[in-house]
């Protein structure tokens, strides 16, 4: 399994949990080398082999040496899932155009550009055996988000579940299984504390289950889907948001 933004949050926890599952791991991250190193050594320690790659997913020539070394090292590869993204909060009014071209770089173009190599790697026609793709989507991408500001990264988050449904027409002949994952207000730090503070009392109040997310509440959902106990799933999201 290959899992973008890995080193940290729900990356990091997909990565354990498809370790326990079985699976070895390649996990990407950009900038956090010593989380990432870290998750490898717990991969380890369940008995699967883990490998850590820097890339930035918006950036093609890294997401060809990503999948280059899936290549060189694995020879295969059955899973990928699209995590790394990132948030972006700003009023209609104020949102500067650099920002949205990186929420959607990261968020949009990573998964896409991703997908292609994975693709090109599990096809049947290319000789492969057929996979799976998951894209970490957002609760957003339904509710345009828990506050105001969220417009532009629920926009990122709604163009994967289209990317997801249109890309499983596609690939589903080639034995490739698509699907997004939505989670809720998940507690990682993603979130600043004085942001984390306030989404949990938020939450208590919005959501039905009262509380945010774990992260390895939305990796279990994330590495089921990728099971054969998801096997007629595919094109379509699967909401993780505590009932929101």
């Amino acid at each position: 399994m290959v899992v973008t933004g890995g080193s940290r949050g729900i990356g990091a926890a997909v990565s354990r949990l498809a370790a326990r599952d079985g699976y070895d791991v390649v996990l990407a991250y950009r900038k956090e080398a010593g989380q990432a190193d870290q998750v490898v050594k717990e991969i380890e320690a369940q008995g699967r082999r883990g490998l850590a790659v820097q890339a930035d997913v918006s950036v093609e020539a890294d997401v060809l040496r990503l999948f280059e070394t899936v290549d060189r090292e694995f020879g295969s590869m059955d899973a990928l899932v699209n995590n790394a993204g990132v948030d972006h909060v700003c009023t209609v009014m104020d949102v500067e155009a650099d920002s949205i071209d990186r929420a959607f770089a990261i968020n949009v173009k990573g998964p896409i550009l991703c997908t292609r190599e994975a693709a090109k790697r599990m096809a049947k026609s290319t000789g492969g055996k057929g996979g799976v793709v998951v894209h970490v989507g957002s609760g957003s991408s339904r509710t345009g988000g828990a506050g105001g500001g969220q417009h532009v990264y629920a926009g990122t988050k709604a163009a994967l579940d289209i990317y997801t449904l249109t890309s499983a027409r596609e690939l589903g002949p080639e034995g490739i299984r698509t699907a997004v994952v939505r989670p809720g207000a998940t507690e990682t730090d993603m979130f600043p504390p004085d942001a984390l503070a306030a989404t949990r009392e938020f939450a208590k109040d919005n959501y039905p289950l009262g509380r945010m997310g774990q992260p390895e509440e939305i990796a279990e959902a994330v590495v089921w889907l990728c099971s054969d106990k998801a096997s007629f799933i595919t094109g379509f999201p699967l909401d993780v948001t505590g009932g929101r």
